[in-house]
């Protein structure tokens, strides 16, 4: 363990410049940590799906929907087998995410992947596995078995959650939490001061 750490030591005459490098190395990554909100994405709150504003159109409709009372983003799209899997899968879809958006690759039309589609009717069967095994519904609804097994639960429920959301446009006067300004307020004083200055 000495060796090792004699090994990363820098020489005399570059440890200040070396010191230097790695605390702005770690304070602007830090500063990207907190203005991505990163420590939001560990929680199920559902105003996470909106830190971007690409999600704002499918957060506007499930608070109209409702599932709104029952579950949360992360109920339906992570998940939930054990705990390792659930983080896993938000750490992969997550940064695929905020890597689209920080690219500006998001499409117009946003689609589940495969992988998430698998995860969704997992977790429709989760939740609602009394209502596809009740035998009252089997004895009188017709094609009972073939209607909840051979089939994804969106086949029908076409619009649950979500309704009809195709695009970013199809939620027009929906409402949804603004993000909060990255701003420090120090700066805004500041910034207000000069302002004033100026004029």
């Amino acid at each position: 363990m000495v060796r090792l750490f004699k090994f990363l030591t820098p020489p005399p005459k570059w440890k200040l410049p070396v010191y230097v490098s790695l605390g702005i190395f770690f304070g602007l990554g830090f500063y990207v940590l907190y203005l991505s909100k990163a420590a939001s994405y560990l929680s199920d709150a559902p105003e996470t799906c909106v830190n971007c504003h690409v999600m704002a159109p499918q957060y506007a409709t499930w608070g109209h929907s409702s599932h709104r009372e029952v579950a949360t983003c992360n109920d339906c799209h992570v998940p939930h087998n054990n705990v390792f899997n659930k983080y896993f899968f938000k750490a992969k879809d997550g940064l695929r995410h905020a890597s689209m958006f920080a690219l500006r690759m998001e499409p117009e039309v946003i689609f589940i992947l495969d992988e998430g589609k698998e995860v969704v009717h997992n977790n429709c069967v989760r939740c609602h596995s009394q209502q596809l095994t009740d035998p009252k519904l089997a004895a009188k609804v017709p094609n009972h078995a073939h209607n909840t097994q051979d089939r994804v639960c969106w086949e029908c429920h076409r619009e649950v959650p979500h309704g009809r959301v195709n695009s970013l446009s199809s939620v027009p006067n929906a409402r949804v939490p603004l993000p909060e300004s990255p701003v420090p307020d120090w700066l805004k004083e500041y910034l207000k001061e000069t302002e004033l200055e100026n004029e």
